[in-house]
């Protein structure tokens, strides 16, 4: 427990990156993020030293909305692909503070499981085109996403099911 004045000198608060819901987070701002990093868009999102309060549940939404695969690059993006995915982060993480706005806080939990379109939705159908929800899971986490809609239609590979293939 802190006591604090300012919750910035607490170290674990310090070391978050930027809250996405701040007007000075912009397409700019997310551009300097992704600029130089090869490692995928996901795990940028996921990182809560670089872009706070985004997680694993939410990066699926983001990523989903922007129509995006989990496994680009950061680097690799796109202005336009940045400023679509900046659209993204901000209508999805708005949306989510809207649905949960007066609810008790036993009721959030439920609540934000429901409005999710494709995260923990794996073998649904997508509510934008109707294709299979996907999963692709690791030792300590799982994505889910569509692939008509984030992939071209195609399945990005699951590695727990590719070593086990080999």
């Amino acid at each position: 427990m802190y006591l604090v004045s300012d919750p910035a000198t607490v170290p674990g608060i310090a070391a978050l990156g930027p809250d996405p819901l701040d007007p000075s987070f912009t397409p700019e701002v997310l551009a300097g993020i992704l600029a130089g990093r090869r490692t995928q868009v996901k795990g940028v999102l996921r990182d809560q030293k670089l872009i706070a309060g985004i997680g694993n549940a939410y990066s699926d939404e983001v990523l989903h909305a922007a129509r995006m695969s989990p496994f680009r690059l950061a680097s690799a993006l796109s202005d336009d692909e940045v400023a679509g995915l900046h659209a993204a982060i901000i209508a999805t993480l708005r949306e989510a503070v809207e649905r949960s706005a007066g609810l008790a806080a036993g009721d959030l939990k439920a609540e934000k499981k429901s409005g999710l379109r494709v995260h923990g939705r794996a073998g649904e159908p997508c509510p934008v085109c109707g294709d299979t929800v996907r999963e692709v899971s690791f030792a300590d986490s799982a994505l889910q996403y569509c692939p008509t809609c984030q992939t071209g239609g195609k399945p990005l590979a699951d590695r727990r099911m590719s070593r086990l293939l080999r």
